[in-house]
């Protein structure tokens, strides 16, 4: 077994896949911190949608292994399961034709996928009721995860194999020697190591400002609602509808769990490496939310709803994900900027991470997410400027 060290930042989603991808190749010790308790940040607070059909090469590659790893954990995690419904995106004419542009990428990555008509939509789905304007992209392979079930499931998984889980350690400061990151400093202790792994998500810019390292992100609230048990059985997949600002899937006991784009609302500048998750939202976006996707599901009509989470969603300049080393600063790996997607993406990001710290590059060719890739020019520019959620690029799940 190694006696290497791997330090591990942020304990959502990502953070705990790395842990686990770590300790089940038989890394040696393995530390995971969280400023807070594990999986309390967005990881809890999100849709755990996935699709497989995503807008570059490179993550519809990565997707298809994230598949391969759900259907595993499935198998080795007590309590979790990967609900595959599928997953049905949704256009209106403008969306469509640049989803459209794609469907060759998607053949050539061998990535399924059905074309459908808003009849052919309801056929299926008798329950959805799509005008004749939308055009639906099935993923047969899309579904979602429970957050509430997957959390609690890996932490109890990375303890039994040995992972060391420190919660309340808010990271204070990195250490360095001779040019290497080699450890950090919160404010409870001092751990040493020998590869440190950032997957802190909103806290990225406040967290790097101590190595003088600049990533193009930008932060947006996430709002997130399940309705009251519904009065009749609803059988729908997973929806990611662009033309109505949100998404939808089934969610435990005959519920259903929405979400919606803040469309107007500018960006959330988190204020400090110590601050806690505690966003509001403006309430008029329940009714707003109601009446987009009633249209769809009638169902929803009537509904009242039973809980609201709200949160934070990183994206990157370009939206793509940043992930991996950072040439400038050796022994530091990055995992953040995910769009709405952390929870799809959490499997296989974790598993490349691990591929990172242990064999120095990774089975899947993913250097268009390389944290170098951008200009420093265009970075300064870019965090200098104030961006609305509209004006952002729409990554959905």
């Amino acid at each position: 077994m190694s006696s290497s060290t791997a330090i591990i930042v942020g304990g959502g989603v990502i953070g705990l896949s790395t842990a686990y991808h770590l300790a089940k190749r038989g890394y040696g010790k393995i530390i995971l911190l969280d400023k807070g308790q594990v999986g309390d940040g967005s990881s809890s607070r999100a849709a755990g949608i996935i699709t497989g059909l995503l807008w570059s090469e490179t993550g519809v590659r990565a997707r298809k292994k994230a598949f391969e790893l759900y259907a595993e954990l499935s198998r080795e995690l007590d309590g979790y399961k990967y609900q595959n419904v599928g997953c049905l995106n949704l256009f209106d004419p403008n969306s469509w034709r640049d989803r459209e542009s794609l469907l060759a990428m998607y053949k050539r990555c061998e990535a399924p996928f059905e074309i459908m008509s808003n009849l052919e939509i309801q056929k299926r789905w008798p329950q959805l009721t799509p005008s004749e304007k939308y055009l639906g992209l099935f993923d047969p392979r899309g579904g979602y995860s429970e957050p509430d079930e997957y959390i609690p499931a890996i932490r109890k998984k990375i303890r039994e194999l040995g992972v060391e889980i420190l919660e309340h350690q808010t990271v204070a400061d990195f250490l360095e020697r001779n040019g290497r990151i080699t450890g950090v400093k919160t404010n409870v202790a001092t751990f040493e190591g020998d590869a440190v792994v950032c997957t802190v998500y909103a806290w990225t810019l406040p967290l790097l400002e101590r190595l003088n390292c600049r990533l193009p992100v930008k932060v947006f609230v996430h709002q997130r609602y399940v309705t009251k048990p519904l009065a009749v059985p609803v059988a729908v997949p997973a929806m990611n509808a662009n033309p109505l600002l949100g998404y939808v899937r089934p969610a435990r006991g005959n519920r259903l769990l929405l979400g919606i784009e803040t469309t107007e609302r500018e960006e959330y500048r988190v204020p400090s490496r110590d601050w806690q998750m505690s966003v509001t939202a403006d309430p008029i976006w329940k009714d707003s939310l109601r009446e987009s996707f009633s249209g769809v599901i009638p169902a929803l009509k009537n509904t009242p709803w039973e809980t609201e989470k709200v949160g934070l969603l990183t994206f990157s300049m370009d939206g793509e994900p940043i992930l991996g080393p950072i040439e400038k600063l050796p022994g530091l790996y990055i995992g953040v900027a995910f769009h709405s997607g952390g929870f799809a993406y959490n499997p296989v990001a974790g598993m490349l991470l691990a591929e990172y710290v242990m064999d120095g590059g990774t089975s899947i060719d993913i250097s268009t997410f390389s944290p170098d890739r951008f200009d420093s020019k265009l970075t300064d520019q870019y965090l200098a400027t104030t961006v609305a959620q509209k004006d952002s690029i729409r990554r959905r799940h």
